[in-house]
């Protein structure tokens, strides 16, 4: 029978071998590894990243692992300790609910920019990444799959520096919404308000879809941030 460690190390040697087949430089290669970990719950919140295991792992010494680390403790995914290592963050419910207060004002500017700038394709595209979310609501891809979407509506929006921004924050939450967020009922209806999303972009009406976005957002913020504070209150004894 595999130890548990034996398990974790299988898990983290499937994320590694894609990785190698795109020949990518060695600390990007391992810092995707890492993060498709945590996104994924395989490498979970709380837990201790050892730069030694990890070299091991990868087949590269510890400066890679290292470089990696700096890039995830930038993105706000790990957390380096002294003389204890880095450690996957865990984000309290109020750190949730002040990541969900940014990201309001920020996806809602980004829409307003790109709405004027959408083309055909650019719709084209947004729809297409729906009906393929309704496809694949029952499997592991819906999260991945709703991020696409949204990236899609603000991609026109041409802010490269916005857009990295929401994706910091979006890597930041999508594990726990995951987590919270993937159940059938949630996901038939968050697809209901997508397309009234996309509805109102086709027409080019920015007000109405700032204010679809708006809800769309907070209403996903507040559902999980009542399942952490749940979660985090004191159990009876």
């Amino acid at each position: 029978m595999e130890t548990k460690q034996e398990l974790q190390q299988a898990e983290l040697n499937e994320l590694v071998l894609p990785e190698l087949k795109n020949f990518k430089t060695t600390p990007t290669l391992v810092a995707e590894a890492l993060r498709n970990g945590i996104l994924k719950g395989v490498i979970r919140s709380g837990q201790t990243l050892r730069q030694e295991e990890l070299a091991a792992t990868f087949g590269v010494s510890r400066i890679p692992v290292r470089e990696a680390f700096r890039q995830l403790e930038a993105e706000g995914l790990i957390k380096i300790y002294p003389h204890r290592g880095a450690v996957v963050s865990s984000l309290s419910a109020f750190e949730v609910q002040e990541l969900f207060e940014i990201r309001v004002p920020l996806e809602t500017t980004a829409l307003r920019l790109a709405i004027p700038n959408m083309t055909v394709l650019d719709l084209q595209k947004a729809a297409r990444i729906l009906d393929l979310a309704d496809r694949e609501e029952a499997s592991g891809r819906w999260g991945e799959l709703n991020w696409d979407f949204h990236a899609s509506l603000y991609a026109p929006a041409a802010r490269p520096r916005l857009l990295a921004m929401l994706v910091n924050l979006e890597q930041n939450v999508d594990r726990y919404m995951r987590l919270v967020l993937t159940g059938l009922d949630y996901q038939q209806h968050s697809q209901a308000e997508h397309r009234e999303l996309l509805a109102a972009c086709r027409d080019k009406d920015i007000e109405k879809a700032v204010a679809l976005l708006t809800g769309h957002i907070e209403a996903a913020g507040q559902k999980l941030t009542a399942y952490l504070r749940q979660s985090e209150e004191p159990k009876p004894v």
